[in-house]
């Protein structure tokens, strides 16, 4: 029998975080082997009415693709995805895969392809700005280890944050959405980190529940030449199938200029994919009140309650400082007690200190409130 937390987790998906309509196309993307929550989300697709459509990948796979892969194959196989992604309204991807680690020993010019080509003319140019579109992980035994929990311990966790109430948390977003439009210089205060940037004039977002499972943070992008400073990264950061640690950033009128990490040499060829890649294209501060520690993914770490994220690399669309690159790396800050806590100014005023926002409008968004 299917689990009736991932029953409620797909009806999420489709009613809430999509959207879907009857008559639109959805594409539903598996990146593993783990079916049972793609099974449920097709059967619903059909039940409003929709079209699904699937795309089933497995890492090892494309791990084994990619390894002698030449820029004219990449590009046929863009060219084909990008054709599909034009045709959808929605998007869920669900990535499963038991080995994050699958691409660590692809060379760095074989991921750059990957990144430059196919992942970012599918989904930077077509799925993130022009489709209704969520992705999540999905619960294994992976997940657990890089979590560092029991699998039944680990699975509690994954629906009591997946399934959270984004409706509540939602309302409390829109005082924080308010205030970041409406400031100028942003200051963020935490050890080995001082950096000032201006978000005046920039969109802020909330992302509550529609675009990512889990959710719970509101970004906006700093004006594109307004950084400076340095900032040290305090999570680990799984990316391009290698796993950095005390990643370090010195900034200069918005531009990294010197950048270490414990391989710096890779981490900055990732930085050299591209003019925009030295360049920020996100700020984000996080949310979620049942996030609270780095587990090694992305999806769940750029949520943690008193975190933020700075992302070099490419703006989004709807926040948009003109920075275009096909880098979009999300590394993360956590300013909590127990990572060495931190303050965050908004035009000289303190607005979060050591994770917990301390102005009366904002308290509605510290974790007790959204539980």
């Amino acid at each position: 029998m299917t689990d009736e937390r991932l029953k409620l987790l797909a009806k999420n998906l489709i009613e809430y975080s999509v959207e879907l309509k009857e008559g639109e196309n959805i594409l539903i993307e598996l990146i593993g082997q783990e079916i049972e929550l793609a099974k449920e989300l097709v059967k619903l697709s059909y039940s409003k009415g929709a079209k699904p459509f699937l795309w089933l990948k497995h890492p090892t796979l494309l791990r084994s693709l990619l390894l002698n892969a030449t820029e004219e194959q990449i590009e046929i196989i863009a060219q084909n995805e990008r054709d599909l992604m034009e045709k959808m309204d929605a998007y869920i991807g669900i990535r499963s895969s038991p080995n994050p680690f699958e691409l660590s020993d692809v060379p760095d010019e074989k991921m750059n392809l990957y990144q430059r080509i196919w992942f970012h003319k599918v989904h930077g140019e077509v799925r993130v700005p022009k489709t209704k579109w969520c992705i999540l992980r999905y619960p294994n035994y992976s997940m657990a280890q890089q979590a560092k929990m029991s699998s039944e311990e680990f699975e509690d966790f994954y629906f009591n944050v997946c399934n959270l109430d984004y409706s509540k948390m939602s309302k409390a977003m829109d005082a924080l959405v308010e205030l970041m439009q409406n400031t100028d210089e942003v200051r963020i205060v935490a050890k080995d980190t001082d950096l000032r940037f201006s978000i005046k004039g920039m969109k802020a977002v909330k992302c509550d529940g529609h675009m990512n499972i889990p959710d719970g943070e509101v970004y906006t992008a700093p004006v594109k030449d307004s950084v400076n400073g340095y900032i040290t990264y305090n999570t680990p950061s799984n990316y391009a199938g290698f796993k950095f640690e005390n990643i370090r950033f010195e900034f200069k009128d918005g531009k990294i200029v010197k950048a270490t990490a414990n391989n710096t040499e890779k981490l900055n060829k990732i930085l050299d994919t591209d003019e925009g890649a030295r360049y920020i294209g996100e700020f984000s501060i996080g949310l979620n009140p049942y996030i609270t520690k780095p587990m090694e993914d992305t999806l769940f770490d750029e949520k943690i309650a008193g975190s933020i994220h700075f992302t070099p690399g490419n703006a989004y669309e709807d926040a948009d400082n003109g920075n275009r690159s096909a880098v979009h790396w999300d590394i993360v800050l956590i300013q909590t007690p127990e990572y060495g806590g931190g303050e965050i100014y908004f035009d000289g005023k303190l607005i979060r200190k050591d994770g917990r926002f301390v102005i009366k409008e904002l308290e509605g968004l510290n974790p007790e409130n959204l539980k």
